[in-house]
């Protein structure tokens, strides 16, 4: 059965969403700063996941982005400007690893450019429009309507921000909420969300896999439980 995400009205109606204040966002500039943040990343285990790019206007244009990128934590965000060289080394480890989940919305777009820029794969990555397909939804879902379906909260977003120069040298205040809340609203809603590892689509690995891996995760704990009610009545 085919489910629906919720509609502009409906989700105009609720509460707004709660994310990280400007002193929880920090934007690394040095060796040291990188390196301090890239460690509280990896230790994570999950961080939520986004890029910005400079917009283009002109037909024909292409873009040269991703130029920012955002890994948002239970309590604050990171976020690393690729014209800092001297971060590049840390982000390449990062985007690399599988010491923790990168959970997003829309990461396949992220991957191939991050890819088409920096000539790495992303490894342990999960694209929340993945889980919602699996769960029944036809349409992929975006942050606003997986906040609003999850979290029954309103996510807002400027189009005046998002279509914002994101490769200039300094991010506005405004540049830099957005940023880390859209990072960090995917790791809020893969948090209520509740699954366990082994039940999750990760990037590269085919929704069918997925779902098996989760049918075999599901039995092994039926019989685990009736293992134990067998001791039991022994």
């Amino acid at each position: 059965m085919k489910k629906f995400a919720p509609t502009k009205a409906e989700i105009a109606l609720l509460q707004p969403f709660a994310g990280l204040a400007l002193a929880d966002i920090h934007v690394p500039t040095t060796a040291a700063e990188f390196a301090s943040a890239a460690a509280e990343i990896r230790g994570a285990g999950v961080a939520g996941f986004d890029t910005e790019s400079r917009p283009t206007f002109a037909a024909g244009e292409v873009s040269d982005g991703p130029h920012l990128v955002q890994f948002a934590l239970h309590d604050k965000a990171y976020l690393f400007q690729l014209h800092h060289a001297v971060g590049h080394p840390f982000l390449l480890e990062l985007l690399q690893s599988d010491a923790f989940i990168k959970v997003g919305f829309g990461l396949r777009s992220d991957s191939k450019h991050i890819r088409a820029k920096l000539g790495v794969q992303m490894r342990a990555v999960v694209d929340l429009n993945t889980v919602f397909s699996m769960r029944g939804f036809h349409k992929e879902m975006g942050v606003r309507a997986g906040v609003a379906q999850v979290l029954k909260r309103r996510f807002a977003k400027s189009r005046h921000v998002t279509t914002s120069n994101w490769s200039q040298q300094k991010l506005t205040p405004q540049q830099m909420l957005y940023a880390a809340n859209d990072a960090y609203a995917a790791l809020k809603v893969l948090e209520a969300l509740n699954l366990k590892r082994e039940a999750l689509p990760f990037m590269g690995l085919p929704v069918a896999a997925a779902k098996r891996k989760q049918g075999l995760s599901l039995r092994a704990a039926l019989l685990t439980l009736k293992y134990k009610i067998l001791n039991i009545i022994k």
